[in-house]
């Protein structure tokens, strides 16, 4: 008996084979490759949960906290009894494949995370959009200010470097040098003031518009996205079929000509007729 207790253990401590050695060294190159994408792609795939599970309300980890709470208190409720480690080790591995999601919840949690994902990418591209239109506002102001400064400097030089100098005591004349500056100055009150009727006159339109919306909103005749959809594809049905008739006129357009060639060729060919029989 103790024989055969010891022949057990030699048997248990007998190192096992491994199976790399009989390969070769591609075989392990091509195996170390696709255990690095095999890597890759639980990597990713762990990411995508990470932020489903971060996104997700914490009420609906609530079933699953407590499951995974209750595991361990069973685990070591089994193991205070004296279960054996063997057993212990197959129920959790059992408990563990049960946890696991399956192929069609994580397709679930991939279509949830790419739709997110789109909502993110259109929101920063709003938002990027309206950066931009910032920036191109910023320039456009730039080389208005940069046009203005040129036609000024330049109005300056003709006006008072060149045209408001003495020609006995090669000085410039104080009085134009006055009254330029002071027709500027005009001009720009005369600008302000048109800017602000201008600005006051769109406060307006903008309130209008705003009543509008609103009335529009509360009668129910208020546009979705879904109606400038139909509006756009009734758009280009319509551009089609006007298309479709410019392509008709045109085509009538050359028979008519065609006929009024082959009218013409009669009427000269009667005109020689009548001449030859007269």
């Amino acid at each position: 008996m103790a024989e055969s207790e010891t022949m057990s253990v030699d048997t248990s401590n007998e190192p096992t084979e491994d199976p790399l050695q009989d390969l070769s060294d591609i075989d392990l190159y091509n195996l170390l490759e696709e255990t690095v994408h095999a890597n890759g792609v639980l990597h990713a795939e762990t990411q995508m949960f990470d932020k489903h599970l971060k996104r997700i309300e914490p009420k609906d980890l609530g079933g699953a906290q407590t499951s995974l709470t209750a595991t361990p208190s069973h685990s070591t409720h089994d193991m205070g009894r004296g279960v054996s480690r063997k057993r212990s080790k197959s129920r959790s591995s059992h408990m563990d494949r049960s946890l696991r999601l399956n192929a069609e919840q994580k397709c679930d949690i991939a279509q949830r995370e790419i739709e997110e994902l789109r909502e993110d990418i259109e929101k920063l591209k709003d938002d990027s959009d309206k950066v931009l239109d910032t920036y191109k506002a910023i320039m456009e102001e730039a080389d208005m200010r940069i046009s203005e400064i040129r036609k000024s400097s330049y109005e300056f030089d003709r006006d008072i470097v060149k045209g408001a100098v003495n020609q006995k005591t090669n000085e410039v004349i104080a009085e134009r040098v006055m009254r330029y500056f002071e027709d500027k100055l005009r001009s720009r009150d005369t600008l302000i003031e048109k800017l602000r009727l201008k600005n006051s006159t769109l406060k307006v339109q903008k309130k209008k518009l705003h009543l509008q919306l609103k009335q529009k909103e509360e009668m129910g005749e208020v546009l979705h996205e879904v109606d400038f959809n139909q509006l756009k594809i009734e758009n280009s049905q319509y551009l089609e079929k006007i298309d479709e008739r410019n392509q008709d006129l045109l085509r009538l357009k050359l028979m008519a000509g065609n006929t009024l060639q082959v009218l013409n060729s009669y009427k000269v060919l009667k005109m020689n007729q009548c001449s030859n029989g007269i």
